[in-house]
C-alpha cells in the first residue's frame, strides 16, 4: 500500500437495499476514490454494498484493503479479491485497524452496524481523540430522518452546532469526495496517519 496516499475508511451496509440508486453511488464512490489516486479500507465483505465500492475501487487501480472478524468470514463473505485481507478476532479490534489505516471516513448506506461505526468514529472526533474529516453520503434521502433527528438534538441541547458541524453531508459521490479532498488539503487536516 502507498501510505503517501490518503486512504478513505468507508462504512456500509451487507446488503444492498432496496434502491438501485445505493449500489450505484456505492460503485461510483469506489470510482471517484480511485480516480483520486486514494487508497480504501473497509469491513473486508464481498456482498452488498461493500462489495460493490471494494470491486469499484480495485477495478480503477486503487489499493484496497479489508477488515474482517473471523466470525463475520462467512456471513459476510470475506473479499478473496483485494490487496490485503486482515482476519481479526473482533469488531474491536476491526474498527481500530480501519480506524488506524485511515485519513477521513465515509458512511454510505447501510444498518446498524453502519450507524455504530459512524457515531463512534464522530464521537471521537468531538473528543478529539483525532481530527480527520467524516462524511455521509445521503444516496436518496436514506439519511434524511437520522439529519432530521440530529438537527433535533442541537435544539434540544444535547449536541453544539459545532459537533454537528464536523459531519460532511452529500448526496452526490462527486460532491462528497470534492468536500473530502478540500478538508485532507487545508491547514491540519493533510493526510498524516500520525495525527491522533
Amino acid at each position: 500500500m502507498n501510505d503517501a496516499k490518503p486512504t478513505l475508511c468507508i462504512f456500509c451496509g451487507s446488503r444492498h437495499g432496496a434502491q438501485p440508486a445505493y449500489a450505484v453511488a456505492a460503485r461510483a464512490i469506489g470510482q471517484g476514490l480511485a480516480g483520486r489516486g486514494w487508497n480504501l479500507v473497509y469491513g473486508g465483505g464481498n456482498v452488498g454494498l461493500m462489495g460493490e465500492v471494494a470491486d469499484a475501487a480495485r477495478a480503477g487501480g486503487a489499493w484496497v484493503t479489508g477488515v474482517i472478524p473471523e466470525s463475520l468470514m462467512q456471513r459476510e463473505v470475506g473479499h478473496r479479491g483485494l490487496d490485503e485481507l486482515h482476519v481479526v478476532p473482533s469488531m474491536h479490534v476491526r474498527k481500530q485497524m480501519m480506524a488506524e489505516r485511515a485519513h477521513a471516513f465515509v458512511a454510505l448506506p447501510g444498518g446498524l452496524g453502519t450507524f455504530e461505526e459512524l457515531f463512534e468514529i464522530w464521537t471521537w472526533r468531538q473528543l478529539g481523540y483525532h481530527q480527520r474529516p467524516i462524511a455521509l453520503l445521503n444516496t436518496a434521502g436514506y439519511y434524511d430522518p437520522l439529519l432530521h433527528f440530529l438537527g433535533d438534538t442541537v435544539t434540544q441541547g444535547f449536541v453544539t452546532e459545532a459537533q454537528a458541524a464536523l459531519l460532511i453531508v452529500e448526496r452526490e459521490p462527486d460532491a462528497l469526495l470534492a468536500r473530502l479532498a478540500d478538508a485532507l488539503a487545508a491547514p491540519g487536516g493533510a493526510a498524516d496517519l500520525s495525527r491522533t
